[in-house]
């Protein structure tokens, strides 16, 4: 058997390990992004001017952005309460994608990044729906709760 072949087979048997190779290398990328925002922080405010006239200052548009992606790519790399962490960068990849790259869409640089940002703002609402994935902290987190409980927990109760 060739090792292509034992590579789909090993794949088949665990579909679940994919998703938490994605919750990780996207909360990754995201506390990635969330410090080079911060030693660029002019760059970041400029994307945001970009959005053209907001009801929000800008600087407190940019500290929520910094604050999502730095806690919210730690969390979703753990996989620590990781829907919640989805859910909160899924508003600001939504501005990214469709206030501030969208209008800009003929230009060849800035469709990269709607594009770029459209994959991670896809691959959010995946979290977002699915959860942290085996190797999380959150499972182990629900395994323990169930030992302690007989076996009672909050998602075999909603079964």
């Amino acid at each position: 058997m060739s090792k292509v072949t034992q590579f789909k087979q090993w794949i088949s048997a665990h579909p679940d390990l994919f998703l938490d190779l994605v919750r990780i290398y996207v909360g990754t990328g995201l506390f990635v992004k969330a410090v080079h925002l911060m030693n660029h922080r002019e760059h970041l405010l400029n994307v945001i001017e970009q959005a053209g006239p907001l009801m929000i200052a800008p600087v407190a548009l940019a500290h929520y952005v910094l604050a999502a992606h730095l806690a919210g790519g730690v969390f979703l790399a753990l996989g620590l309460i990781t829907r919640v962490a989805a859910l909160v960068n899924i508003p600001v990849l939504v501005g990214a994608v469709f206030y501030v790259y969208m209008p800009q869409v003929m230009a060849i640089e800035p469709r990269q990044h709607l594009e770029f940002s459209a994959l991670v703002l896809f691959l959010l609402v995946l979290l977002a729906v699915f959860g942290g994935g085996r190797v999380s902290v959150d499972h182990a987190l629900e395994r323990r709760l169930a030992a302690a409980t007989g076996g009672a927990t909050p998602a075999a109760s909603r079964s």
